[in-house]
């Protein structure tokens, strides 16, 4: 393989804690900055980020902490509602956070002096992964380990449980059509939820385990991707339930699988973190080798910017960010 597919990151941020998940929101929040969340063993650090690429008076990223949110406790997983908003008056920053006492948190700022923050319960194990409702921001989606998936109001109550047959990795929710959930599971099937019925209508099958993240291309959903054991698998769910498209990746376990929003043939995989291959990989469809290999061990957390085909990981007191040529 050519060298020239290792890189650095591009641009790097410190913090001052291990960083365990981090999301750059995907929706526009009317500012030109994008915004960021990463979350440690205490606190969730909500920011904005400029890139030289966006305006070239910055040198490398410009990252501005806007507020701490202490949780005094692991955070696991944040998603961003689309209802944030940096435009109006008073702003808005709402957010989810899933953390290590297997409580779901929903706080919403106006970065002043109002911080509410309302507590959800009833996983009986670790969350793994959260998300809003893309369009309108009112219900919210949680996997975990207890073998459920549970949808929640924005009151904090749990309107809707589905049973599986494994713990749950990774939840999705279609961009368009609201009531239509992908939900992942670690035994290696992914199953679509019909939210109205209450039923799945349609699954598909990796044909191995473990499974430890999906996710849906947003920006063409039939196209959805996952990391199995060491591959990743594309699926076109038009044509069938197995896979279309399976590569190894990572020598010791993939962690992470995540589609760019930029591009809708790029996506990102990384490795277990702490293991010896935990590398981020940036993956082109028309590609048989990486197109980009991270010459750093990530931590945890991985997420694409909004616009741009630039990527994030976290790690130990620092944020990276790789960025892609198209």
């Amino acid at each position: 393989m050519p060298d020239d597919t290792v890189r650095s990151a591009t641009y790097s941020v410190s913090c001052d804690d291990y960083v365990h998940v981090v999301e750059f929101s995907p929706y526009d929040c009317g500012s030109p900055a994008s915004l960021l969340a990463y979350g440690g063993n205490q606190y969730v650090v909500v920011g904005t980020c400029r890139f030289k690429e966006e305006d070239t008076e910055i040198e490398g990223v410009e990252f501005t902490s806007l507020q701490v949110f202490m949780h005094g406790v692991r955070v696991d997983a944040i998603a961003w509602s689309p209802e944030t908003r940096l435009d109006k008056l008073p702003q808005v920053i709402r957010f989810c956070t899933a953390t290590a006492d297997r409580k779901l948190r929903l706080w919403t700022s106006d970065l002043q002096n109002r911080c509410d923050v309302k507590v959800m319960e009833g996983h009986t194990s670790y969350i793994n992964h959260v998300v809003f409702e893309p369009t309108e921001g009112k219900q919210i989606a949680s996997v975990s380990d207890d073998h459920t998936c549970r949808v929640w109001d924005t009151d904090g109550n749990e309107t809707t449980s589905f049973r599986l047959r494994s713990p749950g990795v990774s939840v999705c929710w279609h961009p368009e059509e609201i009531y239509k959930l992908l939900v992942a599971e670690k035994k290696g099937t992914i199953r679509f939820y019909d939210l109205v019925s209450q039923h799945a209508i349609l699954s598909l099958d990796s044909g191995q385990v473990p499974l430890m993240s999906a996710d849906w291309c947003l920006t063409n959903t039939i196209k959805v991707g996952a990391v199995v054991a060491n591959d990743w698998m594309i699926w076109d769910i038009t044509r069938s339930s197995y896979p279309l498209e399976k590569r190894p990746a990572h020598v010791d376990r993939a962690r992470n699988f995540r589609w760019s929003r930029a591009n809708e043939n790029l996506f990102a995989t990384t490795g277990y973190p702490g293991k010896i291959d935990s590398k981020l990989l940036v993956h082109h469809l028309g590609h048989p080798q990486p197109v980009m290999i991270g010459s750093a061990s990530v931590g945890a957390g991985l997420s694409w910017h909004r616009t741009l085909p630039l990527c994030v990981t976290g790690g130990d007191q620092k944020l990276f960010f790789w960025m892609t040529e198209m």
